[in-house]
């Protein structure tokens, strides 16, 4: 059985102080939950300081990004050998908000993709669609280039072991989120691609979840669907008691 995820995506928010005492209290917050993986992704800024409130909890930590250089003359920039050494377990990459802000290619993610399993972090590789895309009827079209390109070159062992996020665009940060049935349909869309590309059993082990507006109150419905692995949560997550609500809709019997 795929164990869900849920890992938080922070974004541009909390300051290193924020960050600890989010922390603090979500680890009283999920004090004994177990069956499924919580992850938070602070900003870069806060990753040391949450990397050492996490030490001894069932709760692990992620990167918003990286570049896929491990060192060089790229100011501004972090490589994977950094966020190895902090405790990053996770990166998320290919987010429509570095794609769409700064211009990230699906070349681009490949690239991360490959450098972070090189390094023993686990991506989480986001894809999804633009609403006109959805409206005309080219979600399939757009969400399979997408996973085509980001996770070319890769081998069936390496695409088990990562995740996919299936984030519509059109529903993040917007308080729109695809109906249960939508966000199963492509999550289960995305499975029968990664068969395609590396083969049945690297398919049923990878974990896909679904991101967009997952609030406590569309959780429980949104990952009970058989094709959905967890979340990538965003606005909700900058709260203890909404994350641990999602968390906890995520617990299966």
């Amino acid at each position: 059985m795929r164990i869900p995820l849920l890992a938080g995506n922070w974004k541009m928010y909390k300051t290193v102080t924020e960050a600890v005492e989010f922390v603090r209290g979500l680890k009283e917050a999920l004090a004994g939950v177990q069956g499924v993986e919580v992850a938070v992704c602070p900003p870069f800024t806060a990753l040391h300081a949450v990397t050492r409130e996490l030490e001894g909890s069932n709760i692990v930590l992620g990167a918003q990004n990286m570049h896929h250089a491990e060192e060089g003359a790229y100011t501004g920039e972090i490589s994977p050998v950094m966020l190895k050494e902090i405790g990053c377990r996770y990166v998320i990459l290919g987010h429509s908000e570095r794609r769409q802000y700064f211009g990230e290619s699906d070349e681009d993610v490949n690239a991360k993709v490959k450098a972070a399993l090189k390094h023993g972090l686990v991506p989480i590789v986001c894809v999804g669609e633009r609403l006109e895309e959805r409206e005309a009827g080219h979600t399939e079209r757009v969400v399979g280039a997408q996973v085509r390109r980001s996770l070319a070159g890769l081998s069936s062992a390496e695409l088990a072991g990562l995740v996919v996020a299936y984030e519509p665009v059109w529903a993040i940060g917007t308080g729109r989120t695809a109906s249960p049935e939508d966000a199963q349909q492509v999550n289960a869309f995305i499975r029968c691609l990664l068969a395609e590309m590396g083969g049945q059993e690297a398919a049923r082990q990878v974990r896909i979840q679904y991101g967009g507006s997952v609030k406590p109150e569309n959780a429980a419905e949104l990952l009970g669907q058989p094709d959905i692995d967890g979340a990538l949560v965003g606005g909700a997550s900058l709260k203890v008691d909404s994350f641990a609500a999602i968390v906890r809709a995520a617990l299966r019997e």
